[in-house]
């Protein structure tokens, strides 16, 4: 069960000093960026146990999608069915500033705290410092994505374009990621937005399980910066196929999206692309 979740104020207008040939003050809107901590409530020996397990800095809104795929994409839960409720915190010192989220998971859904030996810090550019690893996918990753389709080049290079004209917050302030959904023949599933990449992307991914979406068999997942090995994890986890970047991939990103048969395609950009894995699934090309 979800309980009422605040508007999301993603844009602040701030008085600015600019300069374009001469110096005026005008006023520029700015993409929100508030820290979120994520706690989880479960049931030990009959008690009710807390336990906070990270805190990243985010654009508030979907907050609750937040919480939900973060767990879900660092394999902490295994499906919807594992989570009771998403609630704000009301236990806070001073006014409510819905910062922090508590995902209350159902009795008898095991939570091991030891294996999230430290709260986890993430900022909004780096993603889960430090937990990045090939071990930790292949050990709670479900199964291996499907993708049984071939998709057409000219589709792949549509979807930039696509995605631009679904991001009304970011055409305001130049200043959010974005993690978009298509099927295979290009059409736009779903969109989110957040001043960080693996943010953005785990805000699609709680949609996706709390809607009982997920796997995501058959997509597409476009993300508006580079393709990092967080990213790939957490796509790999939801069971989409295909991630494409408009910017470049890491080495670890490759060597996870091969690993896992994952189509991963890097620099999507005007009438050009690069395809570091699973060129298979594309019209016309071979290769890894």
């Amino acid at each position: 069960m979800l309980l009422s979740e605040r508007p999301g104020r993603t844009v602040l207008a701030r008085l600015v000093c600019a300069h374009n040939g001469s110096v005026y003050s005008r006023v520029d809107e700015l993409a929100t960026e508030e820290p979120l901590e994520i706690r989880v409530s479960y049931i030990d020996a009959g008690t009710e146990r807390r336990q906070s397990i990270a805190v990243t800095m985010r654009t508030p809104g979907n907050d609750f999608e937040l919480a939900a795929g973060f767990l879900y994409s660092e394999g902490v839960i295994s499906g919807p069915e594992a989570i009771d409720q998403i609630a704000y915190c009301t236990d806070v010192d001073g006014p409510q500033m819905y910062n922090i989220v508590t995902v209350h998971l159902r009795p008898g859904v095991p939570f091991d705290p030891d294996r999230l030996s430290r709260n986890v810090y993430t900022t909004s550019s780096c993603g889960v410092c430090g937990k990045t690893s090939l071990e930790l996918v292949r050990t709670v990753c479900p199964n291996r994505p499907i993708g049984d389709f071939r998709l057409r080049p000219e589709i792949l290079l549509g979807l930039p374009e696509t995605l631009a004209r679904a991001q009304p917050v970011f055409a305001r302030t130049g200043g959010l990621h974005a993690s978009a959904l298509f099927d295979a023949g290009g059409k736009l599933l779903l969109v989110r937005e957040d001043v960080g990449r693996h943010n953005a992307m785990d805000k699609l991914i709680g949609a996706l399980l709390l809607a009982g979406k997920l796997p995501a068999s058959n997509t597409v997942v476009l993300v508006s910066g580079r393709a990092s090995f967080e990213l790939v994890q957490k796509a790999v986890m939801a069971g989409i196929p295909v991630l494409a970047a408009v910017g470049a991939p890491s080495s670890l990103a490759v060597e996870l999206a091969r690993e896992f048969d994952l189509t991963l395609i890097g620099f999507l950009r005007g009438d050009r692309f690069n395809v570091y894995s699973g060129a298979g699934r594309i019209n016309g090309l071979g290769g890894p």
